[in-house]
């Protein structure tokens, strides 16, 4: 459902999340707080830097800080940013055209699938995820080392 490198977002985001206001992580601590790849997580984080999630500083004190404030921001931000989320809006056996009015032999069972994932992502905020309040993404972005 979400992608490996989304799971690596969102894991970075809970770093993020609990910095005071105005500080900065360098990529390598956020890494190893979430037993990322170093390499991998750093081009992940200039992705989001570059997409608005985040900001980032060089030099000494700098790194990244969300650009936002975790109550503001959902976990919809995050994915959105690293995987293409369009792909839930396609049909789920590929067809061009598959809508209520021409729909494919899956249509009327994946709507609410779609529509419901979706929603779960858009209303999720990042407060939340840190706070452990939504075990069903918690489960996901659990940090593990052997990633």
């Amino acid at each position: 459902m979400i992608s490996k490198s989304g799971i690596h977002a969102l894991r970075a985001i809970t770093v993020l999340a609990q910095l005071e206001e105005g500080q900065y992580q360098h990529a390598a601590a956020i890494a190893k707080a979430t037993g990322s790849p170093a390499n991998y997580l750093s081009k992940l984080l200039h992705q989001m830097s570059r997409d608005g999630v985040l900001e980032s500083q060089k030099g000494q004190g700098g790194g990244f800080r969300m650009a936002r404030s975790p109550e503001t921001m959902s976990v919809f931000d995050i994915v959105e940013a690293i995987d293409d989320l369009r792909a839930w809006n396609r049909c789920m056996f590929g067809n061009s055209e598959c809508s209520d009015e021409r729909p494919c032999g899956l249509h009327d069972k994946w709507l609410p699938v779609r529509q419901a994932f979706l929603s779960m992502l858009k209303t999720t905020s990042i407060t939340e995820l840190v706070a452990g309040s939504n075990p069903a993404i918690n489960a996901w972005i659990e940090p593990r080392p052997d990633n």
